[in-house]
């Protein structure tokens, strides 16, 4: 099939549409953002990109420090509203029902309801165009103790995360493999399953 050439665009998804809460206890918000992902892994860091003109963009930039949280399929209907109201129109974690709770490392709280939350400290703004990514250090990861099993492993595949991908959220759909499995020997498979 042949391919087209179209014009430059962002056409890298699936997205996680995580919803950045910010601010304080006393007074926080939440924007949904699909622009972040993982840019390094020693030290761990990550990034959000928003647009200036965006209520919490003020927030992060004076506080230097925000918490991803992951949604869940549960969490979609929320995780929209905080995209498309303003947290200067209305309260979010009201207008939700969703929980801010207090983090070890940032000021900014967490939402309870998230299956994981990452507590992030800004270590610089890059201005880009339309949006400000805030390239940001992980200071911390809280994860629902329920995802744990009982060799101590995360399953984060049992959180049901959601994914947005050109304008849609979705629920993730069966597993296709896992990293290595494409070059992974025969016998550590056979192994691994007689273990189970």
């Amino acid at each position: 099939m042949p391919k087209i050439l179209w014009k430059p665009g962002t056409m890298i998804y699936p997205l996680p549409p995580v919803m950045v809460s910010c601010g304080t206890l006393e007074s926080p918000n939440i924007i949904t953002v699909a622009w972040t992902g993982i840019i390094n892994s020693d030290p761990a860091m990550t990034y959000i990109s928003l647009k200036p003109q965006r209520f919490s963009h003020g927030i992060v930039e004076k506080q230097q420090e925000f918490v991803i949280n992951l949604t869940s399929e549960d969490l979609i209907r929320a995780a929209d509203l905080c995209g498309v109201k303003s947290g200067r129109d209305i309260d979010k974690f009201a207008a939700t029902k969703l929980t801010p709770i207090k983090c070890e490392h940032v000021g900014a709280p967490m939402i309870q309801e998230s299956p994981v939350s990452l507590e992030c400290r800004v270590v610089e703004i890059v201005k880009l165009g339309s949006h400000d990514m805030f390239l940001s250090q992980i200071l911390g990861v809280y994860i629902d103790s329920d995802l744990m099993n009982e060799r101590g492993l995360f399953q984060l595949e049992k959180s049901g995360v959601a994914a947005f991908c050109h304008g849609h959220y979705y629920a993730l759909g069966r597993k296709l493999g896992k990293f290595g499995f494409s070059v992974e020997k025969k016998k550590s498979v056979i192994r691994r399953a007689s273990q189970r």
